[in-house]
């Protein structure tokens, strides 16, 4: 299995970068309809990633649902939950595998840590269905 073949580039992906207001970041939950997004520095880096129980804790401890306060405030300034981990373009298989058990997407980094794209779990459990080993009757 090569990780190239479910490499969705950044270029067809979608992300924050951490400078993004929290209400960017809403309008594009809303507008694509995401519930976790990647989340890039300045320089193109993954850093992590903000899911909408990220914002919605935010904006529920912080903000006080006030929705013009969103605008003064940053991705960075949002207190995650849970992170979801990048691999390396290089990674092995397993490492594919493994993390697709515990997240929707893997984001990939080149080796300066540099975002290039997503591989889907749904796009690995469609690989491991149609070439396993053992067939039903």
């Amino acid at each position: 299995m090569n990780v190239f073949a479910f490499l969705i580039p950044k270029d067809n992906t979608h992300f924050l970068e951490d400078s993004n207001t929290i209400r960017q970041a809403l309008e594009k939950f809303d507008y694509y309809r995401f519930t976790v997004v990647p989340v890039l520095d300045e320089n193109g880096c993954y850093i992590g990633t903000v899911s909408e129980g990220d914002i919605l804790r935010f904006i529920k401890n912080i903000a006080k649902f006030n929705i013009k306060l969103t605008e003064k405030f940053k991705i960075k300034d949002i207190e995650k939950y849970r992170q979801y981990k990048s691999l390396d373009v290089m990674c092995t298989e397993d490492d594919l595998l493994e993390l697709s058990l515990e997240q929707n997407f893997i984001p990939l980094v080149d080796g300066r840590g540099v975002y290039i794209g997503i591989v889907k779990r749904g796009d690995v459990i469609k690989y491991l269905y149609e070439n396993r080993k053992i067939k039903n009757c």
